[in-house]
């Protein structure tokens, strides 16, 4: 049996459902070039039962990315472009009366789904943003007083232009705390460019990434035993020790006037963790703290606008701190 291409024999199988999840770097490559540590964040955040923040500037594939993941997993996805006219019942859904019956009923919005696309999340006013949180921490959506519980697995992945574009609004610092990672996708190096034309020029349509061969290698069963093992995976206290160290560093850093909060230490552990597993290990060691802790951490924190203007950042501090915070043995 192919394990890449029956989701039957996963439950249970912690083995079946690593390679599957590693299979679906491959299928991604097929339509996005160089990408690989974003690909492996998305790959981290469902198995963290996390939100994904992508940032970049425009025309870098932050779509095609996570259109790429919807189509390499079996899961239901839905696409919402956030524009500055966007409303909360837009995402969430609404009481719509209904004139046969004289009643109202709920007609769900497309939070209601297991793979939600943001697009340009920070295009749209803060009132709509908000729509969101109770979805993302609460994984339910409450309207008229009644709670509605979202499918299982729900991931939102996220993207936004940086803050410095026309017509974006920086996000709310407690929705930023809900995304479980921020991945900062890059200009491509000048082989990857011309790997991207090459692509073009041989007839890829970014618009059908069926034709480009990305097929469904993952699906929910999958990622029930690929999390079930994640959850297996050992911390001994002096890695717990370690991830407080790193994260209490940062609320006593002078470069910053917001460090990290417990809940991003609490991040930090589940994203090791995961990454531990991925790597075929069933305990963390440091350096997995270390490899997950810009993504993790870099959007919970705030520079303090003195050091802005002399050009720090988010992830200089926290690479510092990683710098001097001992590491256990």
């Amino acid at each position: 049996m192919d394990p890449t291409t029956d989701n039957a024999g996963y439950a249970g199988d912690p083995d079946t459902a690593r390679a599957s999840l590693e299979a679906l770097r491959a299928e991604i490559a097929k339509a996005v070039v160089g990408q690989d540590p974003a690909v492996t964040g998305l790959v981290v955040a469902l198995l963290c039962r996390g939100h994904v923040l992508l940032e970049g500037v425009p025309g870098v594939a932050k779509t095609l990315l996570v259109r790429a993941l919807a189509s390499a997993l079996e899961l239901d996805t839905k696409r919402v472009q956030f524009t500055p006219d966007l409303m909360p019942s837009d995402v969430t859904g609404s009481l719509v009366y209904d004139t046969r019956s004289a009643e109202f009923s709920f007609q769900p919005g497309p939070v209601f789904t297991n793979l939600l696309l943001a697009d340009e999340i920070n295009r749209t006013p803060p009132k709509t943003q908000s729509s969101l949180l109770e979805a993302m921490e609460e994984r339910q959506v409450t309207v008229d007083g009644t709670p509605r519980l979202l499918p299982d697995p729900f991931l939102v992945a996220a993207t936004q232009n940086p803050v410095e574009y026309e017509g974006t609004y920086p996000l709310p610092e407690a929705q930023l705390d809900r995304f479980l990672l921020k991945l900062t996708i890059p200009l491509p190096s000048r082989q990857d460019e011309i790997d991207v034309l090459t692509r073009h020029a041989e007839g890829f349509n970014p618009r059908d990434l069926r034709a480009a061969g990305v097929r469904p290698v993952a699906g929910p069963a999958a990622l029930e035993a690929a999390r079930a093992a994640v959850a297996k995976t050992t911390i001994s206290p002096e890695i717990t020790a370690y991830v407080v160290d790193i994260c209490r560093a940062t609320r006593e850093s002078p470069s910053l006037t917001l460090g990290v909060s417990p809940r991003g230490s609490t991040a930090l552990l589940a994203t090791s963790r995961a990454w531990a597993w991925l790597t075929g290990r069933d305990y963390v060691i440091p350096d997995d703290v270390k490899a997950l802790a810009l993504p993790t951490l870099r959007h919970r924190v705030q520079l303090r606008p003195e050091a802005e203007m002399e050009g720090v950042t988010a992830d200089s501090v926290i690479n510092a701190i990683l710098a001097h915070v001992p590491v256990p043995r």
